[in-house]
This record gives structure tokens, sequence and C-alpha cells, in this order.
């Protein structure tokens, strides 16, 4: 296959995206048919980020970067970078230079299936990132790869300018086909959940709510008193 970097001019409607940022991973996981969630080996490397924005993709070779710097020229303003390696990796792919590089191209954040270092700095730049692994081994800069193919990151397919959602839950990859369906679904998840806060306010027990106590019955739980 020829090695390859597709510099994508277009992304979707920046309106559609800000939409989703009122919801949260799960809330888009299930929303979407329990979809979309990338495993959880990749983790955020700090508390309370939140990302939410069109994918640029790379692919690299394990323990080298070189498609990483590739992939700085091709992104855009609120872009989120999704890199993954052909063989497992757990190399510092990334660090406190190429973070500061993208912080000037003005992407949101990162969504790795290796590994990160700098991370002391990186936090102190409030930069976020999802990562399978914190280590300092070093990389090199020699192997072509792709930006902007389709790639496999944590179990997930992601095409190049699909949406990706992240905060300390996880990440999740909404399909840039579906945006706006997935907008409805969401929006008419959170108004069932409003409805059901208003029922635990009122003290009303979840077993009744959802019609529980049937479960229980069939599964012949029994009540005791003491």
């Amino acid at each position: 296959m020829k090695k390859y970097i597709l510099n994508k001019k277009s992304r979707i409607d920046q309106k559609k995206i800000d939409k989703l940022k009122k919801y949260d991973v799960a809330t888009i996981y299930e929303a979407q048919g329990k979809i979309g969630l990338i495993n959880d080996q990749i983790k955020p490397i700090d508390r309370n980020q939140f990302v939410c924005g069109s994918a640029v993709t790379v692919e690299c070779f394990a323990g080298d970067n070189l498609m990483i710097h590739a992939a700085i020229e091709v992104c855009k303003p609120n872009d989120v970078l999704v890199i993954t390696t052909i063989g497992e990796s757990k190399h510092g792919m990334i660090g406190e230079l190429i973070i500061k590089a993208l912080i000037e191209r003005k992407v949101q954040g990162v969504v790795i299936d290796a590994g990160v270092r700098d991370v002391a700095e990186i936090r102190e730049l409030g930069f976020p990132i999802w990562s399978r692994a914190i280590h300092s081994q070093g990389t090199t800069k020699s192997r072509g790869g792709w930006v902007n193919s389709s790639v496999i990151c944590g179990g997930e397919k992601i095409n190049p300018g699909d949406i990706i959602m992240a905060d300390d839950d996880g990440v999740v990859r909404i399909s840039k086909e579906d945006i706006d369906e997935v907008n409805e679904l969401a929006n008419a998840r959170m108004e069932k959940e409003e409805k059901t806060k208003e029922k635990i306010k009122n003290q009303e027990l979840s077993l009744d709510f959802y019609n529980l106590r049937k479960v229980l019955e069939e599964e012949q739980v029994i009540y005791y008193e003491e």
C-alpha cells in the first residue's frame, strides 16, 4: 500500500460540532446505540479535560514518529489528532515540543494508541491527551506512514473527519455521516435523563420507575427481614 499524506481541506460545519459539546462521552455512546467507544486502555493523562472535533488520523510504525511531524502541517484549528501504530508501541511518541507545535496550530487535543512523555510539562500547558501509556522511551524519525487514512485506534475504526469526543470517561467516535442524527438522539436522551432526575428528587425509587421489581422476581431474588 502506498504511503501518503492527505490534506483534507474541508471539515464538517463547526456549528454542528459545537452542538455536540453540551453532551458527554457516555451520553453519546448510549445515544448512538452503544457503539463508537474506544477501549479503556486509552486514558486521559489529566482530569477535567474535554475535546470534541474533527479527526486528523495518523498511522505510524511502532517507535517512529515521522508521520506525526508530517501531520502537524495538515492540522487545522479545532481538530483532534488521532494517532495509531503498526505494531504495539508504548514509546513516548509525542512530548512537549510536538504539543507546543499543535497548540500553535490550535489543535484541541490528541488521542494516541501508544505512549507519551514530558507529561508534567504537558499538564502545565493544559493540553488534553488520551494515551495508552506514559513512557520516556524515545523514537526514530525514519519510516513513512499515513496521514488521513482510515485507522484502528483502541479497537475502533476511525475515518479522517469523523468526530472525536473525549472526557474523563474515555473516548467515543461519531461517524461524520451520522452527526445530525446523533445530535437528535443525544438531545432526546438528555431530556429523558432530566425527567429521571426529577423522579429521584421526588424520592421515587429506580426499582419502580425502571420496572425492576419484575426482574428481581423473575431472577427469584428473595427479600428477608431481620
